[in-house]
């Protein structure tokens, strides 16, 4: 569902060190697929065509890494911005892009509403982010909510239970979250240095410093963080399983190829997600084109001339260029 009437744009703090993932990468640079994790929280964005502006902030060290990921992955309408040492640091940073002009090569257009969300959290789907967009454009702020899986407890000083929260009251915040820009613009302006360097909740920013009380959504169980590096081995198999339930059907257009173009899907259909295209395979098709850089599939070329295979192999070399994760080999039949 579309929100409609009203101008969005998103910033993914991605400027985290992973320490608690153990290794040397950070971990939304470590790949997934082939692909690093940032990217695909970047795609997600991008399949929103509401989303006008996406903004990147990672810690100067890694500029350049996330520049080469925009450019190997073709991603459009993404601005790359200096994090700070914090969390909330960063995030202000990717704010200020959009009210300071010493923050980017040229101001961007202010939006209404700006999404905040972790560029780790690669499984963000449009119904939970059209969902707090216009929460937050009833509200003035919105973000997504699931139940505590654990018991919460405080410790007292000497390391023994002082008290435990009930857990039935409570619920973990999670991401996306959105605002009026406007709000958590001035929010992040008011706030002290202690918040900057110590609070991670956005949401509770709105509240303390604009007095506005966020509408909670509920989420779904895939917004999940990435975290520890068991994390990074449940996403590659979450992705191997959606990647299976995609198929792309690419067909000659002749009438013997089409007529099985046709009937192959119909028999997908009621099992996976099936995209049917008749195409001259050429690598200037458009419709071509825009699947490769779009969504993951798995391929299916349908062919019955023999003298097609010029026209296969450049198909694969097509899919290999693009830089779509794939169930590798590639593997068409023809």
């Amino acid at each position: 569902m579309e929100p409609g009437g009203v101008s969005v744009s998103a910033v993914l703090p991605a400027g985290g060190s992973g320490e608690r993932l153990g290794g040397a990468t950070p971990k939304q640079f470590c790949a997934v697929q082939g692909r690093p994790l940032v990217s695909y929280a970047v795609r997600a964005m991008e399949r929103m065509s509401w989303i006008s502006d996406i903004i990147v902030v990672v810690s100067p060290e890694n500029i350049e890494t996330m520049k080469t990921i925009i450019e190997k992955y073709g991603h459009k309408r993404v601005t790359v911005v200096e994090g700070g040492i914090t969390r909330h640091r960063s995030i202000f940073n990717g704010l200020k892009v959009f009210a300071e002009k010493e923050f980017s090569s040229h101001l961007l257009q202010k939006p209404e509403i700006v999404i905040i969300h972790d560029a780790v959290r690669p499984f963000v789907e449009e119904d939970i982010l059209s969902k707090v967009v216009m929460a937050a454009k009833e509200h003035g702020a919105a973000g997504a909510i699931r139940p505590l899986v654990s018991t919460v407890i405080a410790s007292a000083a000497d390391g023994c239970l002082d008290h435990s929260l009930e857990r039935a009251r409570y619920r973990a915040s999670e991401m996306p979250q959105a605002f009026l820009f406007d709000i958590i613009y001035e929010a992040y302006q008011q706030c002290t240095d202690y918040d900057l360097d110590y609070g991670t909740e956005c949401l509770h920013l709105a509240l303390k410093y604009c007095k506005t009380n966020a509408k909670l959504v509920e989420g779904t169980a895939d917004l999940w963080k990435v975290t520890y590096k068991r994390d990074l081995y449940a996403a590659e198999s979450i992705i191997k399983d959606n990647l299976s339930q995609e198929v792309c059907v690419i067909t000659d257009t002749n009438e013997t190829a089409a007529q099985v173009g046709f009937l192959l899907p119909e028999s997908l259909k009621s099992q996976i997600k099936v995209e049917a295209v008749s195409t001259s395979q050429s690598r200037n098709d458009s419709h071509l084109q825009n699947i490769f850089s779009g969504q993951c599939y798995n391929f299916v070329c349908v062919n019955d001339k023999k003298c097609a295979i010029e026209e296969t192999q450049q198909l694969v070399h097509t899919l290999e260029k693009s830089d779509i994760p794939l169930l590798y080999p590639v593997v068409l039949i023809s």
